[in-house]
């Protein structure tokens, strides 16, 4: 069985220009997302959640690149 990978490893190999891309796309699915749930049109409660955590950990990596911090 593949092991499956980690999504901050997945992160971790994208360019500068492409977490920058992911995370406006990130930002711009919670939008919808929160929208969806103001007109209770949502059904999954936990999308929202997890592109939450997706924007935390794409702004994280490109902070830890920003000071120069070497992690995983």
């Amino acid at each position: 069985m593949a092991e499956k990978e980690r999504p901050v490893a997945a992160i971790r190999r994208m360019s500068d220009a492409e977490i920058a891309r992911a995370l406006e796309e990130a930002q711009r699915e919670l939008f919808n997302l929160r929208m969806r749930h103001a007109t209770r049109q949502l059904e999954n409660h936990q999308a929202i959640r997890r592109v939450r955590r997706q924007i935390a950990r794409l702004k994280t990596i490109q902070t830890e690149r920003r000071l120069g911090i070497q992690r995983g």
